[in-house]
């Protein structure tokens, strides 16, 4: 075991690929396989530490990362390796792991620690890290929601491994996600950490040299940060809230 726990003397991305194994799909019809980019197979390359996923709702950002979390071995739910939520049945959905029946994976090397990261299971997460630590840890939950998801990713994303945030922007404030965007720097810069993340702020977007990815009917297609609906629609703001609010309003 303690062979297996030690550090990686090779760079990230350590996730090369992953793809849909369409001979274990029993039932294409059933969720999440029915779901557009799967319906003729689904593949993709990793060939940067910092891998950025961008899409509309319903298009299956969330379900694809929760898939790819469950093949490194995490729950879809949230947590780390071997870690299961502290109230399990209350989780979204179990989409991701029905998808990563059928995903395959390929590696150089393949890591087993990191993170997934879900918004919306950090507070049972947290809370149990914070018990578990009987008040000699990081202390996640005494303080904001935006300086517990920072003081969480600190803590969390120093160790080498694969690391999947799912819309992590949801509790920060534009200067909290500038702060992320640092953190996001510091592990890529260790050289051994991989980062897959799902994301709607155009702030986390524009991260220099990233990898910067739509999902869309077809699959995941490259996409320069100009080029995606939320640069957009946040640019037609700036350019005028007023008039801008005002013509989305009366349509």
């Amino acid at each position: 075991m303690a062979r297996r726990n030690k550090p990686i003397d090779m760079p990230a991305p350590y996730l090369r690929r992953i793809w849909l194994e369409q001979t274990l799909v029993t039932n294409p019809e059933a969720y999440p396989f029915c779901l557009p980019f799967l319906a003729k197979g689904f593949e993709q390359s990793f060939d940067h530490a910092i891998t950025i996923i961008v899409g509309e709702n319903g298009v299956g950002k969330s379900t694809l990362l929760e898939g790819i979390a469950a093949v490194a071995g995490y729950d879809q739910a949230g947590g780390g390796k071997g870690y299961m939520p502290v109230d399990h049945s209350r989780a979204i959905d179990t989409s991701g792991a029905d998808l990563a029946q059928a995903l395959r994976a390929g590696w150089l090397p393949k890591v087993t620690t990191g993170w997934f990261f879900r918004a919306e299971s950090f507070f049972s997460v947290a809370r149990y890290l914070d018990d578990v630590g009987g008040g000699s840890g990081p202390d996640f939950l005494s303080h904001s929601h935006g300086e517990g998801f920072l003081r969480f990713f600190e803590e969390r994303c120093q160790r080498q491994g694969i690391y999947m945030f799912d819309e992590p922007e949801s509790a920060l404030s534009p200067n909290r996600q500038i702060e992320f965007l640092k953190l996001l720097r510091r592990m890529e810069e260790s050289s051994h950490c991989q980062v897959i993340m799902a994301t709607h702020s155009p702030i986390l977007m524009a991260y220099p040299g990233a990898t910067l990815l739509r999902l869309a009917k077809y699959g995941l297609e490259p996409v320069t940060l100009w080029a995606t609906d939320h640069f957009r629609v946040m640019r037609e703001f700036c350019a005028d809230p007023a008039g801008f609010v005002e013509a989305m309003m009366e349509e």
